[in-house]
C-alpha cells in the first residue's frame, strides 16, 4: 500500500473518534445530569472547556509538531485521549464534585484530542504530493462529517447502556490506533530541531485566547459579576498587545507573523475564521429548536440533524479532488453563498415547518459546509513551507474553532432576549417540548435573528474567499 493511503487512514481513526465523541456527548448529557445531580452551567462547560483548550492549545502543540515530529505528537495525542476517556467514564460522586472531575478529565481529553487535530491535517498533507493533496483532506473530512453523523445513534444506543460508554467507547479505539500509528506513520518531513521555544509567546497567546473567549461566554451566560468580565476582555487585550510584540522579537517564535504577508495563507484563513463564527452555533441552535418547539427528544433530535451531515458528505470529498485542479478560490466562495442560503432558510422556520422542508434547509447548509471546507483546508496548507506545515495547521484550527466559540457568544443573546435562561436549560436537559407559558413566538424571533446574523458572516466570509488568489497564483505563493 502507497505510504498516502496508510497515513490518511491512520489519522481518518483520529477524526471518525473525534466527531463521534462531540455529537455523541450532546445526546448523553441529559443522562449524565440526572445521575450525576449536575446543573446546566457544569453541562455546559463540559463542552465549552474542550472547545476553549483546543482553542488555545493548538498553536504551541502545531510549533512542537514542526520541531518534534508529527508521528510521535499524533501518537502522544491519541495516547492522552485515551486517559482523558477513561478517567471520564469513571468519574464518581454528585453535584459540583463529580462537574469538576469531568471538567477536569474532558481537559485532558482536550489536549490529547488537540494533538490529534493539529496533526492529521499536517501529516496528511505531508504525505499525498501536489495536485492530490485536495484528494486526502476531502476524504479526511469524510471521516469526521460521518462521525458527527452517526454520533447521536451511536450516542443513543451507548447512553441506553450507561453515559459512561459514550467514554469508554474511546478505549479500545485508542489502544489499536497508538501502536498501528507508531508502526504505520514516519515523519516524511524532517523536524526542524530548532534549539530554542518560545515560552512567553505560548503563555501570552494561551491567556489571551483564554481570557478572550471566557469573557465574551458570560457576556453571553451570565455567571459572573460584570466588571470582573470586562477585567477579562480587556487583559485579552493586553496579551494580545503583549505576544505580537514578543513575536517581532523572539528567534523562534510560536507563530512566524510573516506567513500572514501571504494573501493566499491570510484571506483563505480569514474566510476561516468566519465559516466557524457562521456555523459554529448551527448544531446548538437546531438542538434547541428540535428539543423545544420541535417536541423531540435528544435522540430523536440527534437522529433528525443527520440531513446536516449527509449534505456535508455529498460535497466534501469531490471539492477537495476538485480543488487540486481548479484551486480553491471559486469552490469555496460558491460553497460559502449556499451555506448564506441555507441559513436564511433556517431562519424562516417556525414549529409547524413540516420536517421533510427542514431536513433539505440542514442538507443545504451542509453541503455548503463541504464545498467550502476542503478547498479552503487546501488553499492554507498548500500555502507554506513544508516544515511549517504543524504551525499552519495549528494557526488554521485556532481560528475555525475561535470562531466557532466566538459563534455561541455571538447568538445565545438572540435566543436569551426574549426566551429566559431556565427555559433553554429545560429544553437542553429534557426535550420533549416546550411547557406552559412558553413564549413560542419570542423564541422563534430569538431563532429566527440568530440564523440571519449567521447568515451575514457567511456572506463576508465569501468575499474573503472571492479574493483569494485562484490557480497559479496560489502555486506562486507556495
Amino acid at each position: 500500500m502507497e505510504y498516502k493511503w496508510t497515513a490518511l487512514s491512520v489519522t481518518t481513526v483520529g477524526a471518525l473518534l473525534s466527531s463521534i465523541q462531540s455529537s455523541a456527548l450532546l445526546i448523553a448529557l441529559p443522562s449524565m445530569m440526572r445521575e450525576l445531580d449536575l446543573n446546566f452551567f457544569y453541562a455546559l462547560w463540559i463542552i465549552l472547556i474542550y472547545m476553549l483548550l483546543t482553542v488555545s492549545l493548538v498553536p504551541t502543540l502545531g510549533k512542537l509538531a514542526d520541531v518534534m515530529g508529527r508521528k510521535k505528537m499524533y501518537n502522544v495525542g491519541f495516547a492522552i485521549f485515551g486517559v482523558g476517556s477513561l478517567l471520564s467514564g469513571l468519574v464518581t460522586g454528585k453535584g459540583s464534585l463529580a462537574g469538576n472531575e469531568l471538567i477536569a478529565f474532558r481537559s485532558i481529553q482536550a489536549l490529547g484530542g488537540a494533538f490529534l487535530m493539529v496533526n492529521s491535517t499536517a501529516i496528511v498533507t505531508d504525505a499525498f504530493k501536489k495536485g492530490e493533496v485536495g484528494l486526502g483532506l476531502g476524504i479526511n473530512q469524510i471521516a469526521f462529517i460521518t462521525g458527527f453523523t452517526v454520533g447521536p445513534v451511536v450516542g443513543g444506543i451507548l447512553t441506553s447502556i450507561s453515559w459512561r460508554w459514550i467514554f469508554f467507547f474511546n478505549i479500545p479505539i485508542a489502544a489499536f490506533a497508538v501502536p498501528w500509528a507508531y508502526f504505520r506513520l514516519r515523519d516524511v518531513v524532517e523536524p526542524t530541531r530548532e534549539q530554542g521555544f518560545d515560552y512567553a509567546g505560548n503563555a501570552l497567546l494561551a491567556g489571551a485566547l483564554t481570557a478572550l473567549l471566557l469573557g465574551l461566554t458570560f457576556v453571553a451566560l451570565p455567571g459572573l459579576p460584570f466588571l470582573m468580565v470586562i477585567g477579562m476582555i480587556g487583559a485579552s487585550a493586553l496579551m494580545f498587545i503583549g505576544f505580537f510584540m514578543v513575536e517581532r522579537r523572539v528567534q523562534y517564535p510560536i507563530m512566524e507573523l510573516s506567513l500572514f504577508k501571504h494573501r493566499v495563507f491570510s484571506l483563505a484563513n480569514g474566510a476561516n475564521l468566519l465559516m466557524g463564527l457562521s456555523t459554529g452555533a448551527v448544531t446548538f441552535l437546531l438542538i434547541f429548536f428540535l428539543q423545544g418547539p420541535y417536541g423531540q427528544s435528544p435522540f430523536s433530535a440527534g437522529v433528525m440533524m443527520i440531513p446536516y451531515g449527509l449534505g456535508f458528505l455529498a460535497l466534501g470529498p469531490i471539492s477537495g479532488r476538485l480543488s487540486d485542479k481548479y484551486g480553491a478560490r471559486i469552490l469555496s466562495t460558491v460553497g460559502m453563498l449556499i451555506s448564506a442560503i441555507g441559513l436564511f432558510l433556517l431562519s424562516t422556520i417556525t414549529y409547524k415547518v413540516p420536517y421533510w422542508e427542514l431536513a433539505i434547509y440542514m442538507a443545504i447548509m451542509g453541503a455548503g459546509s463541504g464545498l467550502f471546507s476542503s478547498p479552503n483546508t487546501n488553499a492554507i496548507m498548500s500555502s507554506v513551507p513544508v516544515n511549517r506545515r504543524g504551525m499552519a495547521s495549528g494557526i488554521r484550527t485556532m481560528l475555525r474553532n475561535t470562531g466557532s466559540m466566538l459563534s455561541l457568544a455571538a447568538t445565545f443573546p438572540f435566543l436569551l432576549s426574549r426566551t429566559p435562561l431556565n427555559q433553554l436549560m429545560d429544553i437542553m436537559i429534557y426535550g420533549g417540548g416546550v411547557g406552559q407559558g412558553f413564549n413560542m413566538a419570542g423564541f422563534e424571533y430569538g431563532l429566527s435573528l440568530a440564523f440571519l446574523f449567521s447568515m451575514g458572516v457567511a456572506l463576508l466570509a465569501m468575499v474573503f474567499s472571492a479574493l483569494t488568489p485562484h490557480g497559479r497564483q496560489l502555486e506562486a505563493s507556495a
